[in-house]
This record gives structure tokens, sequence and C-alpha cells, in this order.
């Protein structure tokens, strides 16, 4: 289709040209260009800054929205005090993205209440600010998926939307121990990223535990070696966080109660 150039506003080109910054800010800064004595190439670069930033924005928003992250876990919310002294250092180069650029792993380990789950969703959503392509999923969930894909013939093609993502985050890994078919294609996944993409692994279990998860002792060392070989570990030894919440709102609680007359 042929569009007739000489009839269109100025506002309508650079939104024909995908540009909806400048079409929204040109006026305004075109006002402050002329109020301010800036030259044409300052004014055309302010409008090239604000597109960008824009663009950025929107790609941020959509990484968000794509990357399953529980909104409300994120750094601002995590005790950084509660952490343990080692895992608070390792944090900020985490959440810096070095890890995903290398195509290593991060595995967080620890016991049931520790703050894994958090701690790697705050990782997520930093890294998500820095344009990196995170997905978030329980263990359970992701195994179900790709169960349904290989017995649907597209298990290929599964692992390939999945191979979009910089990160998985594979929470509660040491939940998944049912049947051999659930076993392979975790191994499966875990193999088509190995040196290639990053995922970062939350668990209860400890490496000697993992024939709980692959069964086979052949199929659990290889596992192993797969995540291990190039990965940062976390571990989570500090005191219970679910419980700490659970005693503190049971003291605010005693402490609203009103006495009786």
């Amino acid at each position: 289709m042929t569009v007739d150039l000489h009839s269109q506003t100025l506002p309508m080109l650079l939104r024909l040209l995908k540009l909806p910054a400048f079409a929204e800010h040109h006026e305004e800064e075109g006002r402050k260009a002329e109020t301010q004595g800036v030259t044409h190439s300052a004014y055309l670069r302010q409008l090239v800054e604000l597109e960008l930033s824009a663009r950025s924005g929107r790609r941020i928003e959509r990484l968000q929205k794509a990357s399953a992250l529980p909104s409300e876990k994120t750094l601002a919310t995590l005790k950084l005090e509660k952490l343990p002294t080692k895992v608070r250092r390792q944090l900020p180069a985490l959440c810096e993205g070095g890890f995903i650029e290398r195509a290593e792993n991060v595995l967080a380990f620890g016991l049931p209440g520790r703050g894994k789950t958090h701690l790697a969703c705050a990782i997520g959503h930093e890294l998500v600010k820095r344009g990196y392509a995170i997905f978030f999923t329980s263990s359970v969930l992701l195994v179900q998926r790709l169960l349904v894909a290989k017995k649907e013939l597209r298990l290929e093609a599964e692992l390939k939307r999945l191979d979009v993502f910089d990160a998985v985050i594979l929470d509660d890994i040491g939940y998944i121990q049912q049947d051999r078919d659930e076993m392979e294609v975790l191994f499966t996944f875990l193999a088509e990223r190995y040196e290639r993409r990053s995922v970062v692994i939350t668990s209860n279990l400890v490496f000697s535990q993992w024939d709980r998860i692959f069964k086979d002792p052949m199929t659990t060392a290889a596992a192993i070696d797969r995540v291990v070989h190039h990965s940062v570990i976390i571990e989570m030894n500090g005191p219970s966080v679910r419980s700490e919440v659970a005693a503190q709102r049971e003291e605010d609680e005693r402490k609203s109660r009103k006495p009786e007359a």
C-alpha cells in the first residue's frame, strides 16, 4: 500500500517510522531548543535519547511480564540483614548479571524457610531491570510442561521456547521425586542449557541427596556435573525466615489484643 506522504502530519509520519517518543516530544523539545538556543544536532540527539529510553522501558515491561516473577519478592523486600555474610557479599555481583554472560549457573541450597526463593527472585528482578530475559517457574511445573511437550512430540520446540531466556529460575528442585519420565525431561533441559544458558536452582537437598531426583547414580552424577561445572554456590544456612515471620506476627497480635476489663 502506497502512503501519500504529503498528506500526513509530522506526528503521523513519525509513528509510521515507529518513533512514538519523537512524535510525543518533538514540539515540546523544539520549543526548548528555540528558547535555549540549542543546535539542531543537540535537539535531534535529545529526541533520540528519549526514544531509546522509551523503547528500553517498554522492553523491560515486556521482560517483566514474561518472567512470571512474583512481584512481591524483590530486592527491596529482601531482609539483607538476615542473609549469611557470604551471601550478602555475593549478591551485588549476581544482580549485575556477569554469571549470565559467562553462561554460569547459580545454585542456592538451604533448609525450607531460609529465603532461597525470595533471594533467587530478587536477583531475577534486578536482572530484568538490566535487560536480561528471565523466567521463573517451580521445578514441578516445568517438568510437567516438558512432559506434556514430550507426549505431544514437541519437546524440542518447547526447549527452544525456553532457550530465549538468558536464565531460568528453577524453584524447589528437591520436590521432583516421582518417575523416570520426569527425571529424563529435567535432565534433557539441563543438558540443553549446559555452557550456553544459565539456570538458577533452589534446593533443600544437597548434592548427595540428588539421587532422589534423578534415581539412577550415573544420571545423578551427570546432572550434578553439568550444573556445577560453571556455577556459583549460595548456602542459605541461617535461621528460618518463615519461622521468624510467624513468631513476629504472633507477637504483634498478642500486643494488639486489648487487656480484658
